[in-house]
Order: C-alpha cells, then structure tokens, then sequence
C-alpha cells in the first residue's frame, strides 16, 4: 500500500503545481464549446494528438450542432476511424448534437447537470469542459491525474470518481488550474512508463512510488 501524503506535502505538493502550471490549458484544439465539447469527448481513451488530427476535418465538415445533428452516420465514422470505439462515438457525436438542437437551440449548456444529459458527456468530460472553457473549480480525473496522485500520496482509491473527491477534498481550490498541471505532468515527466525522476521531475521528494497505477 502506497504511504501517504501529509497535509504538509499535500500543500506543497498544490503550491509546486500551481507554480510549474500557471498557465497550462488543455493540449486540445478548439475554438469554441462546440468544439471544445467533441474534442473532449473523442479524447476518451485517446491521445490529444490523434484527436486534433481528426477534429479539423470534422469540423469544416459540421461546423454547428445543426449540420452535426444532420449528419450521415458513415460520413461520421469515417472521418474520426482513427480514433478509439469510433463507431459509439460517431453516433453520441449525432445524437449529442441532435439534443443540443432540440433542447439548447444549438447552444452547448455549460451547466454540468445539463452537461451530462448529452450523449457520450459522464461527469469527467462535463469537468474537463467546464475547467477548460469556464475555469470553473473543478477537478476532473484522467489516467494522467489518477496515476500522479496514487504516486505522490494523494489518493488510494480505486476509481477515478473517488480519486476525483479526494483531490477536491485535499485541495479545495484552484482546482482548475490542478488538474490542468497534474495532466501536463503525468503526461510528459511522470510518465507510465521510464518517468523522468532523476532529470525532470519537480516533485520526486514527494514521491512515494513509480508503481504504475491503473484505475478499476
């Protein structure tokens, strides 16, 4: 069992992230919710980079929710096959759109509880549009954010969801900003695999193991 973090090094653990990131937004591109909302929504399971190869085409193609929702299902999943489960995510592409036509006059909803009623958006995707595009104070818990925090002594639970309130718990605020940074660090310095302890990390005094964690 991973040892934990004290309140301590879980405040200079949030003080050396919020340092290091003060800035760092998502690595996803995008122009406005619209976007912003597919984007994040292709990414499950799927690198940033391959999504912002597939998105451009995408959207010259279907530029609104209102060409979206008009959309031919094939024409869908070939534009995005190079994405993981392409075929479940060209129809929540449609059937996302078609709700926000019927139900948003084509205006995505930044309200979580009306986030998560479109298809293919659980709570993750709702928080990481949401910090993204609002800078609300959320957090949201990608394979990135569960691994640092299992390494640093954050968390030990088990699902993302439960990592998820135990980082809100932790740190309570400037979560936007957190979230954004642990994505950015899991993702180039405390990799899965060979991270960069010894040449790269900022945070290895904390450290409490390089087990690669995986949620359940």
């Amino acid at each position: 069992m991973t040892k934990k973090a004290t309140k301590n090094e879980c405040n200079a653990i949030k003080s050396a992230l919020l340092e290091k990131y003060t800035d760092a937004v998502t690595e996803l591109t995008y122009t406005n919710a619209y976007e912003l909302v597919i984007a994040v929504a292709l990414s499950a399971q799927c690198t940033d980079k391959r999504v912002n190869l597939i998105t451009p085409e995408l959207f010259k193609a279907y530029p609104t929710a209102h060409t979206l929702a008009k959309a031919d299902l094939n024409h869908i999943k070939s534009l995005i096959q190079s994405c993981s489960f392409f075929n479940n995510k060209a129809v929540n592409l449609i059937a996302m759109a078609t709700r926000v036509v019927d139900v948003y006059n084509g205006e995505i909803p930044l309200d979580e509880k009306e986030l998560i009623t479109l298809a293919g958006v659980g709570q993750k995707t709702a928080h990481v549009v949401l910090i993204e595009y609002t800078g609300a104070n959320l957090m949201a818990v990608d394979t990135h954010v569960f691994r640092v925090s299992h390494r640093l002594g954050l968390s030990d639970d088990l699902t993302p969801a439960t990592t998820e309130a135990t980082l809100v718990k932790k740190f309570k605020t400037n979560l936007h900003q957190l979230h954004q940074g642990m994505v950015l660090f899991g993702r180039y310095i405390c990799t899965a695999k060979n991270p960069k302890c010894d040449t790269e990390c900022f945070l290895r005094e904390y450290c409490k193991t390089t087990e690669s964690f995986k949620a359940r």
